[in-house]
């Protein structure tokens, strides 16, 4: 039988398009597993906890939501003086994939530290919200750093920050409490979009735009750079296989678009 350039053509694009709408169809079926943590209308499911004040008091209304997005905002600030806060996310999770898009706007609040020039991090395995003293600075977590570039000079963003932690990277214990990732500088304030993918202590992923920029293992609690804490809450050597997940307030004006989840292992 004979077969003509066009039959073969025509089947062979019957075979594209069919591969074609089943790899959309996978697509569309893992997005449809990302759930929005951030509401866009209001703090609902977030608590809040700034540094020298109870549980709940969110000082100067430092964390608001305007126009869709969750800011950390300093308009009602005149000065900054060591305010940290933290926003956590009420449940706990162990394995998941996090996925924020980002970015930071306007200028720093007076008097906040240098190194907080356009800086603020996803808080990963945290301890609870309820669980941190009234004058404690940062929780026991690891922090995937969220950094924006000056406009000289490079700076990585998605580093790896550890109060309260250390990490093993390529089989050694890693007790720097900051390891840079090899990302790119982001300068602006255009809006950037970081992942972790996390598997309770076994390995923890840091990505930004979808390249793998940091991976490291077996979080434990130890290496300090925390103070005001529980001593009944630290535990030196104490593997972090599950915790919770917070934003900060580091000094410098940040909104946040989009916060979303996928749960790995709900068990």
């Amino acid at each position: 039988m004979k077969t003509t350039y066009r039959g073969y053509f025509t089947a062979l694009m019957a075979v594209i398009l069919l591969f074609g709408c089943r790899n959309f169809q996978k697509e569309a079926e893992v997005e449809a597993q990302w759930v929005p943590l951030f509401n866009g209308k209001d703090l609902t499911g977030w608590d809040i906890k700034i540094r020298g004040f109870e549980l709940g008091v969110n000082y100067r209304n430092t964390f608001r939501v305007e126009n869709g997005l969750l800011k950390v905002s300093y308009d009602d600030y005149d000065t900054f003086n060591e305010e940290f806060g933290h926003l956590f996310y009420q449940h706990p999770f162990s394995s998941y994939r996090l996925r924020v898009e980002y970015r930071f706007v306007g200028d720093q609040v007076p008097d906040g530290p240098g190194w907080a020039l356009r800086n603020n991090g996803l808080m990963l395995h945290s301890q609870s919200a309820q669980s941190m003293g009234v004058d404690q600075d940062f929780p026991i977590s690891l922090e995937a750093q969220l950094l924006g570039g000056a406009p000289e000079g490079e700076r990585s963003t998605m580093n790896l920050c550890t109060p309260g932690s250390n990490v093993v990277m390529q089989g050694e214990l890693r007790e720097a409490h900051c390891i840079d990732s090899r990302s790119k500088t982001y300068r602006g304030d255009g809006w950037v979009t970081a992942e972790v993918i996390v598997y309770r202590d076994s390995v923890i992923h840091h990505l930004v735009e979808g390249d793998t920029v940091l991976t490291y293992s077996h979080p434990v609690m130890g290496g300090g750079a925390i103070s005001g804490y529980d001593s009944k809450v630290y535990i030196e050597g104490k593997p972090m296989t599950s915790g919770y997940i917070a934003i900060q307030a580091e000094s410098h004006p940040t909104e946040f678009r989009k916060i979303e989840l996928m749960e790995l292992d709900p068990k």
